[in-house]
Order: structure tokens, then sequence, then C-alpha cells
């Protein structure tokens, strides 16, 4: 779990893509590489995610991708045997949560309320994701929420863009934030990769501003 969280952090940032189809995954990955972006999580929003993250870590071994928008153990599963690193969930789902802790598998719970905060804390969990971050405050809400427990870090999500992601960026706990703004589902369908890969690196370089 540390060495992924470190690898994320040391990128800051990472996309959530929803691929419209499997053959969209390797150009993808290879426009956010070429734009600087190492980490990506594919969401099991489309029947694509599995194939997706298998063709993205055949192509590019060297790439961190993660499985996002996991509901249950049978997705875990489908994620980790096509080659995902990480789970990541929108909320907290004890039976997920637990099934991959019992399996070594690192796992960012999603909260959104003290209640959900506190299970993952217990679990003695090092990082969690806010989601939805914009619509249920912000920054100033994470803090809220964040400053009762442990030192832990939370990658960020919901409503985050270029515009806005660097006052998250600038707080020491947040691990990294994801959005989409890089990875739309239409720019993916449309084979719009090269701009994709301007978007990240535009995104690579507002972050640099907060982390270097």
């Amino acid at each position: 779990m540390n060495e992924v969280l470190k690898r994320i952090r040391e990128v800051g940032i990472a996309p959530v893509a929803a691929l419209p189809a499997a053959d969209d995954a390797v150009p993808m990955a290879r426009a956010l590489l070429d734009g600087g972006l190492s980490v990506a999580e594919v969401t099991f929003r489309t029947s694509a995610a599995a194939e997706g993250i298998a063709r993205m870590k055949g192509a590019f071994p060297e790439m961190l991708v993660g499985a996002g928008t996991v509901l249950t153990v049978g997705q875990v599963d489908a994620a980790l045997d096509a080659g995902a690193e990480f789970i990541v969930s929108p909320g907290f789902e004890p039976t997920v949560v637990d099934y991959c802790l019992d399996r070594g598998v690192p796992v960012l719970p999603g909260f959104a309320t003290a209640s959900e905060l506190t299970q993952i804390v217990l679990r003695k969990l090092p990082a969690a994701k806010f989601f939805p971050a914009e619509s249920m405050g912000g920054l100033k809400m994470l803090k809220g929420l964040a400053a009762p427990f442990p030192p832990m870090e939370f990658m960020v999500t919901g409503g985050l863009s270029l515009a806005n992601m660097g006052a998250y960026l600038a707080w020491d706990r947040v691990l990294a934030v994801g959005g989409s703004w890089m990875v739309e589902k239409n720019l993916v369908a449309a084979g719009a990769f090269n701009e994709i890969a301007a978007l990240a690196e535009e995104a690579v370089r507002e972050a640099r501003n907060y982390r270097e």
C-alpha cells in the first residue's frame, strides 16, 4: 500500500477514465504518459474496464493503473485479474474494503461523512478518497472531517478541474487529486488523444506550482 501511495503522491494527479471501448485504452494511456502522467484510474462504469486495464498494463507496464467505482468483490477480482494495482470505491462498502485488506490489496475507499471516515480509520488505512468533494463543501469540509482523526492522506475527486485543484494540492495531507477533465469520455471516443496529452501536460504543469 505504501509504495502505491508514494507513487500516486509523486504524480499528484490521477486521471479518472470511463473507457467507451477497450480499444481506446492503449492510445489513451500513451497520451497520458506523453503528457507526463504515469497514474490512471479506470472506472468500472463501463463494460470495457477490465479489458482496458489489461491492455494498458500489457502495453505500458511502468504505468500505475487502478480500478475505480469498484462496488463488489467480484469487481475487485476482475480488476486484479486484469492487472490493477489499487482499488478505489466511491463510498465505504465494508465488504469490499475488508476483502481488499484480507488480500493485501491497496484500497482507497470513499467517504463523505465522519461516520464513514471513522470506519476507515478503525481499519488503520493510511489513505481514503473524499468524494464528491466540491458538492460536499470542498477543502473546508475535508479539513473539518479530518481534524478529529489521526493523520492520514486523502485522494480528492468530484468536481475538480484545472481551475480548482491547486487549493487541494497545497494541503500536505492531500495525496492527489483525481478527475475526468483530462480524459472525458467524449474526447476518448472521438480519438482526441493529442488533446488528452495536452490536457495532461497542462495539469502536470499546474500541479508543480504546489508540489515543488
